[in-house]
């Protein structure tokens, strides 16, 4: 269990602590010298409670309150210190909303020096202390008058924190590893350390670990847990790290950076969030309002846009965050906003998205996806978001930005649709259903206007949906329908099974004069459009467009606006230049070379390797072309 200590400047937090675990938590020269803290201060102790109860003294000045930030990240249970003489105070006040705002819900209330107090002073601050904690997590906690000084009391409060390191839960560790930096130092011998608590998962010596958001990666060589050597860390222990790897040095981790499973590895600098403003704040939340947010042991400069009115002293609402850099953050994670000046706390909340728009993200259909991913239990939050529109969930990205693990995923997985990707795309059944049935009609209609083309392009049908699919996903969803046996892929172009293009009886009468035209001994020779539409004394016009319906079909190829070419010539060509391109002795295809084997004119051999090089089928290098592997059986 993790016990942070809260409370006003020199209301006996550290000498707490001391008579507590034995330990002084004050480890600055400086600090012991001024007699506060200033930075973090840690002590652990056995309590009797059936494993090691970590302490995180943080400071009580308002200076200070960032530093206390930094530790009131991942702790299990508050000690609010509330010295018997002085009452409650300025900071008691703001650490009280802080750890509301983190969603501390248990803690222990040490009315310390109660060695400067008579019994009625004492009743009145506890009759004070209870009216503070009204309607707060903290509501209820038990109240333990103690003196560091005397001793009064200590037994007490020690058997209380032992009842809730004995009733704490174990955190669980199937999600993917995740650790705030609060401190990083070197150690002689040993190299660099970092240390905080560990959010979520587990970590062994040996693993590979990112630190975010810069990115570098390091090797565990060594973890102490709760203060003891361990070969692994959990989620709720505080951990120390020893790190290895190239760039790994305490000047080069500063406090907030998150060391992690390289899985989670995605920065981000702007978040949709809830917020709730405390009824302290002196005026409403407008658009771009300047801030400092904290997370874990993070601080950064952010600008707050509300996606609805301004939000007022009291009031809750959903907000956008756009911080001055990327961060390290998980959705769901609690955070806190405090003024540019550092002097007061506005409010706090929860991350809801990672990946927020900066366009249309206050649209009636973008509030009701955040509502939807609010919802604490990720299957509950994921059949929400795709209940609502776009319908369509990046699946990856919502595992990563939980920290979900593999297990969680998997089972994540079992509920949905799931297009693959990358990334995979989840959708609902129903969803998918309902695509299906759209694509199908969509065909179905095209074919019925136009039952002279061959099929629908696939783009076009991309955009005739909804909900409209990213193009990889769109990909498997089209491969999937293909594979069912839904619809025919031709090239391009998309059709039914069954669906035959039809021309008119007049363009079918055309084409039929055309094609031996386009064969035999003059098929790399072709004659031009104009010159069959004067020699036959119809309208090019006409003859134009039955060749055009017939490239449609893929019955020929048009090379050029006045050369039309047969696609089994077409695909011959191909096999021209491969032939050509093999007896080159560097390889690479001139156009004298390839005009020499199919017996053309200089103009026309180049247009025709123009339209190969248009459609991918050779790699162009100056006026020399070599055939494209990945594209050579284009044509057949």
């Amino acid at each position: 269990m993790i016990v942070g200590t809260a409370g006003h400047i020199d209301h006996g937090k550290t000498a707490l602590v001391r008579a507590l675990t034995g330990v002084d938590a004050d480890r600055l020269a400086e600090e012991k010298s001024r007699g506060i803290t200033i930075e973090l201060g840690f002590a652990y102790a056995d309590l009797g409670g059936g494993g090691i109860t970590g302490f995180v003294d943080v400071p009580g000045h308002e200076r200070l309150v960032h530093t206390m930030l930094a530790g009131a990240g991942g702790i299990d249970l508050a000690l609010l210190v509330v010295a018997a003489d002085d009452g409650v105070m300025p900071q008691t006040r703001e650490h009280l909303a802080i750890l509301d705002l983190l969603g501390v819900h248990r803690g222990i209330v040490a009315l310390s020096k109660a060695d400067l107090a008579d019994a009625d002073r004492r009743a009145a601050v506890t009759g004070e202390i209870a009216a503070l904690l009204a309607g707060t997590g903290l509501d209820g906690a038990p109240v333990i008058p103690v003196s560091a000084v005397t001793g009064e009391g200590v037994a007490a409060l020690t058997a209380s924190l032992a009842a809730a390191e004995a009733a704490t839960t174990a955190r669980r560790t199937d999600a993917r590893f995740r650790l705030s930096v609060d401190r990083s130092f070197t150690l002689k011998g040993t190299g660099t350390v970092v240390t905080g608590t560990v959010a979520a998962g587990r970590v062994a010596v040996g693993d590979t670990v990112v630190l975010s958001p810069s990115g570098r990666v390091a090797r565990v060589r060594g973890i102490h847990a709760q203060n003891r050597p361990a070969a692994e860390g959990r989620a709720g222990q505080r951990c120390a790290l020893n790190l290895a790897g190239d760039g790994i040095a305490p000047d080069a981790i500063p406090r907030g950076e998150v060391v992690g499973d390289p899985a989670l590895h995605a920065p981000t600098d702007r978040i949709d969030a809830r917020l709730r403003v405390l009824g302290s704040e002196p005026k409403p939340i407008g658009t771009w309002f300047p801030a400092r947010l904290h997370d874990g042991a993070v601080e950064v400069g952010a600008r707050v846009v509300p996606l609805g009115d301004p939000l007022r002293p009291g009031a809750a609402g959903l907000v956008q965050l756009v911080l001055d850099r990327p961060i390290a953050a998980v959705v769901g994670e609690a955070y806190v906003l405090r003024d540019v000046s550092a002097r007061r706390t506005i409010g706090g909340g929860q991350f809801l998205d990672l990946r927020a728009p900066a366009r249309r993200r206050r649209t009636p259909e973008r509030r009701a996806l955040l509502e939807a991913a609010a919802h604490p239990d990720p299957a509950a939050a994921l059949a929400g978001m795709l209940a609502v529109a776009p319908h369509v969930v990046d699946l990856d990205g919502f595992i990563r930005d939980r920290g979900l693990g593999e297990a969680a995923a998997a089972r994540l997985a079992q509920g949905v649709a799931v297009l693959d990707g990358p990334p995979r795309l989840a959708l609902a059944p129903a969803t998918l259903a309902q695509l299906s049935e759209a694509a199908e009609a969509a065909l179905a209609a095209f074919h019925d206007e136009t039952p002279e083309m061959q099929g629908l392009g696939r783009e076009r049908l991309r955009l005739a949906l909804t909900p409209r699919l990213p193009k990889p996903g769109f990909a498997a969803f089209i491969a999937g329908r293909i594979a069912a046996g839904a619809m025919v892929a031709e090239g391009s172009f998309l059709r039914l099974p069954g669906h035959v293009a039809r021309m008119s009886p007049e363009d079918e009468a055309l084409l039929a004069r055309a094609l031996p035209e386009l064969g035999g001994e003059a098929r790399f020779r072709p004659p031009r459009v104009r010159d069959m539409a004067t020699a036959w004394e119809v309208p090019e016009a006409d003859l134009r467009r039955a060749l055009k319906s017939a490239a449609r079909q893929g019955r020929v190829d048009q090379i050029r606006h006045d050369h039309f070419f047969l696609r089994a010539t077409t695909a011959e060509m191909v096999a021209i230049i491969a032939e050509v391109q093999t007896a080159a002795p560097d390889g690479w295809v001139t156009a004298a070379a390839f005009r020499d084997r199919v017996q053309n004119g200089r103009k026309v051999a180049i247009e025709i390797l123009d339209f190969y090089d248009r459609q991918g089928v050779t790699l162009r290098r100056g006026d020399l072309r070599r055939i494209n592997p990945h594209r050579a059986d284009l044509f057949g």
